[in-house]
């Protein structure tokens, strides 16, 4: 991903992130099934698409303890 991609996904809500994490996953989720169907046009397609999931992931999770440490305090 380019570093104008990952900051345009740090900016987005949770909300967004979440409905983009489902996307993504249902796309993912096709492109694995139609590959066991038949040949693919651009099979990096399925590594690109499971990166992004993991980098969005890894930003509700910042997100996430970021909340858990201020409720700490």
């Amino acid at each position: 991903m380019k570093r104008k991609e990952k900051e345009a996904l740090r900016n987005m809500s949770n909300e967004e992130l979440n409905a983009m994490l489902k996307d993504l996953e249902k796309e993912l989720f096709q492109l694995k099934f139609n590959k066991k169907i038949s040949p693919i046009d651009n099979p990096l397609r399925i590594r690109l698409i499971r990166r992004k999931i993991a980098f969005i992931k890894t930003i509700i999770n910042e997100r996430n303890k970021k909340v858990v440490d201020i409720s700490k305090e």
